[in-house]
């Protein structure tokens, strides 16, 4: 039987009122925010005695969704939010958005940065990368509308 569908994608945070900050204002919709721990937690995770509150967010169409997670403990175990693009594991979450100009002047006043330039790809897209809350790798898609034969 094939996939049903991709339920999540999940983030490992240390502010997550500043993630779920930022990630509405880029147009997610908080769905709900809870702790979790227990034994149970730990058989799922491997991550044995975990306190971690959590905090699920949707994309406007309803298909989509983001786990924000908050460990408290244990201890994080490693940091790969400064990691280029090519490296090995986690590479970068992408949004289809509707003006990438617009999403990029709401974005940046919560700080986030473009890596390196908007580019036009081939008038399909206009495409970014960009260091949002907490450094995590975004990229940013506008679908381009495009020209027909006779369009001024």
């Amino acid at each position: 039987m094939p996939v049903k569908r991709m339920d999540n994608v999940g983030i490992v945070v240390e502010n997550l009122d500043a993630a779920i900050e930022f990630f509405t204002e880029l147009g997610l919709i908080l769905e709900g925010r809870m702790p979790i721990e227990g034994e149970w937690a730990g058989r799922v995770t491997g991550v044995r005695d975990q306190r971690v509150e959590i905090a699920m967010m949707r994309t406007p169409d309803g298909h989509g969704r983001l786990e924000l997670s908050c460990f408290h403990a244990p201890a994080i175990a490693a940091d790969h939010r400064a990691a280029p693009v090519n490296s090995l594991g986690y590479l970068r979450i992408m949004f289809a958005v509707e003006d990438i100009d617009q999403t990029l002047a709401r974005l940046s006043k919560l700080g986030a940065s473009v890596v390196d330039q908007v580019v036009n790809y081939e008038d399909t897209y206009r495409l970014c990368y960009i260091r949002g809350v907490e450094e995590i790798l975004i990229g940013l898609a506008q679908e381009l509308v495009p020209r027909r034969p006779g369009d001024t």
